[in-house]
């Protein structure tokens, strides 16, 4: 009969479990719902992505790469996000403790006087340790020993946690890589955009000597009674104008060279390069490689994907914490009322061992709500999942097209170019020789100003858009 009571005893807890499980909030699961094609909106199959080159290699201007170099090392956003990388990899080690035993050592005194006329006074009134002696008063107390606390972790909600922890810091990892790829993206559109501005200023500069030299002509022409004063006129302010804009030129230098160096963590100064034959350099050929390689190569990309796990282990970790936990208690040691029996053996000896089991049952509301945080945190990491992904073929493509489409729009600008400087000298012949107005000689100049002006911003937006793509592929952090 006993036997069966005890059975029956053993099924309660089963049962209570189980009917507290039923208890759990329903939530729902987010899965991921955007996938890759088979290969970008090309014809050929590039199974080589030019991200996997490394910076150093894939930027051939020294004076680029000196910049990249210093940037990663002083930039002061990128030193802050690695103390914070510091901290999740700490966070590793403080999790991964919580389900590992404690042993602590605990030294303790005390001393107590009672009231004679209570119960616990009139029993050391009475009582004799010893034979012929009375009990002490006041009463003091010694301690030392070994104790122990553990949480078994039954559901491997502190394994979990651990897990979690870890998927963090290798996300945090991942966002500091990213940092790289946009640090060295910005740095290198700088420089050249700053190349760009010199050969602006070369090219004004250029141009007012070239305006300035007619000038002198219609001067001369205006002494021989062949022209106006209107024309000599109109071509100081064309002059002027353009040495007005030298300026403005000159300040846009300062404005980027001082980005560069606040990008590199350092007082504005002068910034080195070289923007000889900017023009005629071409930007590096990219192999952009298949959109499946950007989930490798992107670390926003798997920075995204491993907070995603994380978030998945937080919900089993927030789930488990509607099941029992169980708790272990131990400790060794000494105690006596006098030190000299502190060590006495058996006699001062204490030890202590105890287990218990605790479980949730009314008053959930704290837990359900975290665990429905954690499946909402799910949900927004696979979010955040889809929307790298969206933004990283996106990129992709459009720095494709900007790729051929500015190289066709340089084509075409490189030969309007050609075309205007040979009209200007037939204008200087027309007008010398009486057969054409100064106007068109002052038009056709300008003309060619502005082409050459488009032609440098076309071959700098070449240089940038080629950066972008680097970097949209995934390339600029190893």
């Amino acid at each position: 009969m006993k036997i069966a009571i005890n059975k029956k005893l053993a099924i309660i807890p089963i049962l209570v479990i189980v009917l507290h499980s039923c208890g759990i909030p329903k939530i729902t699961n987010q899965e991921n719902s955007v996938k890759f094609p088979e290969n970008f909106q090309t014809k050929v199959d590039d199974t080589i992505s030019s991200a996997s080159i490394k910076w150093k290699t894939f930027f051939n201007d020294p004076y680029l790469n000196k910049l990249i170099d210093s940037t990663l090392v002083n930039n002061r956003e990128l030193n802050i996000l690695l103390q914070k990388v510091s901290i999740a990899q700490n966070e590793i080690q403080a999790r991964k403790g919580e389900y590992l035993p404690n042993l602590n050592l605990g030294v303790g005194a005390d001393l107590d006087k009672v009231g004679e006329y209570t119960r616990n006074g009139a029993v050391e009134e009475n009582l004799n340790i010893k034979e012929d002696k009375k009990f002490p008063d006041p009463l003091s107390n010694y301690t030392f020993g070994l104790y122990s606390t553990w949480e078994v972790d039954i559901w491997k909600k502190l394994r979990n946690s651990k897990k979690a922890a870890v998927m963090e810091y290798l996300a945090s990892q991942e966002g500091m890589n990213f940092l790289k790829t946009s640090l060295v993206a910005e740095v290198a559109s700088s420089y050249y955009e700053l190349l760009a501005l010199d050969n602006q200023l070369e090219n004004l500069n250029s141009n007012i000597t070239l305006q300035t030299n007619v000038l002198e002509i219609i001067k001369l022409l205006k002494d021989a009674a062949r022209t106006t004063s209107l024309a000599v006129k109109r071509y100081e302010a064309e002059i002027q104008k353009n040495q007005s804009e030298v300026y403005l030129i000159q300040q846009e230098i300062v404005n980027v060279e001082n980005r560069i160096n606040f990008l590199m963590g350092r007082l504005p100064q002068k910034i080195e390069r070289n923007a000889t034959s900017f023009v005629a350099n071409q930007p590096q050929f990219i192999n952009q490689g298949l959109p499946s390689q950007l989930l490798q190569n992107r670390p926003d990309i798997r920075q995204a994907s491993l907070e995603l796990e994380a978030a998945k282990l937080n919900i089993k970790v927030a789930k488990a914490n509607f099941y029992p936990s169980l708790g272990l208690r131990a400790g060794i040691g000494y105690e006596a009322f006098n030190p000299k029996f502190l060590i006495t053996t058996p006699a001062s000896l204490l030890y202590s061992i105890a287990g218990e089991a605790m479980m949730p049952l009314i008053n959930r509301n704290a837990i359900k709500a975290e665990y429905k945080n954690a499946s909402a945190k799910q949900i927004q990491a696979v979010f955040d999942y889809e929307q790298a992904l969206l933004k990283a073929y996106s990129e992709v493509i459009t720095q494709m097209n900007a790729v051929d489409n500015y190289q066709n729009s340089f084509d075409y600008k490189n030969k309007q170019v050609g075309t205007l400087n040979e009209s200007v000298e037939i204008a200087k012949q027309l007008f010398q020789s009486a057969r054409a107005d100064y106007m068109e000689v002052l038009l056709t100049q300008r003309d060619v100003l502005e082409a050459k002006k488009d032609l440098i911003e076309t071959k700098k937006n070449q240089f940038i858009t080629m950066v972008n793509l680097y970097k949209a592929l995934g390339g600029g952090w190893n």
